[in-house]
């Protein structure tokens, strides 16, 4: 035990991770690294009878209120109530690229659902894409996938990922597809955002970071490894909406999206609903609706997704002449 409990604290706990604790509960990371010694992440899990039972946002925030308060902390960093799981508390951790590669060691697939996710890191490897640089999380991670379960595919170097996206746009490698109307209705109402939907679907079809492979749906998130040793700490201004137009985009696809403005106070928009991951790009004019944080230097951004919900909180594209 003294053993494994080294090994955990030596690990890096990266966003899109797992870890579970002894009571049975299985958090999401949500940040790479660690916070006052906790692991910044969200309860997606439950054990009950045996068995892993998703949980929606209001049941996981309710349990941990109820039954967990341990697992509910103040970030000071950023000056909000948060999941988090301290060291001692965690009992496993589940990492995306050590999963994918038991998987396809595996000499036959037990599934639907790996036998189509084999065969889509097949599709990625023959395009180029390094395996030792995929993940898979989600159900799969957690083994509790069933024959209708989407593909969760992380990938850890900022280059593969842009290739996949490449691929992906392609639409025409083996198996890959673009989503069916069904299918954008349906991951519309998951993200149940402030975006209608025609205005989800014209942000989102031009990503190239979703599809379909052999009917499947499947998505891809890049997940840097490199951690921020000394976080900034950020107070809340209040709420905010205005129009920029953006400057810098480089960092869109990272968790949490950072986007560079033109404007003469704030610095960026920094975004941790996954929603609006890779929403603009340099040059358009977005319209932005956020909360206001200000670090101890004094530099400001407009944070959307301040809470899991982000209610009110949106970043769409209003002027893209530039780029279209």
């Amino acid at each position: 035990m003294r053993d494994y409990f080294y090994e955990i604290k030596m690990k890096t706990f990266l966003a899109k991770d797992f870890i579970q604790t002894r009571e049975g509960l299985v958090f999401a990371v949500v940040e790479t690294g660690l916070e006052q010694g906790r692991v910044l992440c969200f309860l997606r899990y439950v054990n009950k009878s045996g068995q892993w039972v998703k949980v929606d946002t209001e049941q996981a925030n309710r349990l941990l209120a109820d039954q967990f308060p341990q697992y509910r902390y103040f970030s000071p960093s950023k000056d909000v109530f948060l999941h988090a799981v301290s060291l001692d508390d965690v009992c496993h951790h589940y990492q995306p690229r050590r999963r994918l590669r038991e998987i396809i060691n595996v000499a036959k697939p037990n599934s639907s659902v790996i036998k189509d996710l084999i065969g889509l890191v097949g599709v990625l490897e023959a395009q180029g894409l390094p395996v030792s640089q995929l993940g898979v999380t989600g159900s799969i991670l957690l083994g509790c996938h069933n024959s209708a379960s989407d593909m969760d595919v992380v990938i850890y170097d900022r280059a593969s990922f842009m290739t996949a996206r490449e691929i992906i746009s392609s639409f025409h490698k083996a198996g890959i597809a673009p989503f069916t109307v069904e299918a954008w209705q349906a991951s519309f109402k998951r993200r149940a955002c402030e975006l209608t939907f025609a205005e989800y679907c014209w942000h989102e079809r031009r990503k190239f970071n979703k599809g379909l492979f052999a009917g499947r749906k499947f998505d891809i998130s890049y997940v840097a490894e490199n951690v921020e040793e000394y976080p900034v700490r950020y107070k809340k201004q209040g709420a905010v909406k205005l129009t920029a137009t953006i400057v810098k985009s480089d960092k869109a696809f990272d968790h949490p999206a950072i986007f560079v403005i033109d404007h003469p106070e704030i610095k960026e928009i920094c975004c941790y609903t996954p929603t609006y991951t890779g929403q603009a790009e340099k040059g358009e004019r977005v319209m932005v609706s956020g909360f206001l944080e200000q670090d101890e230097k004094g530099q400001k951004r407009i944070v959307v997704g301040s809470s899991r919900e982000a209610a009110g909180e949106y970043l769409k594209v209003i002027s893209h002449d530039q780029t279209s």
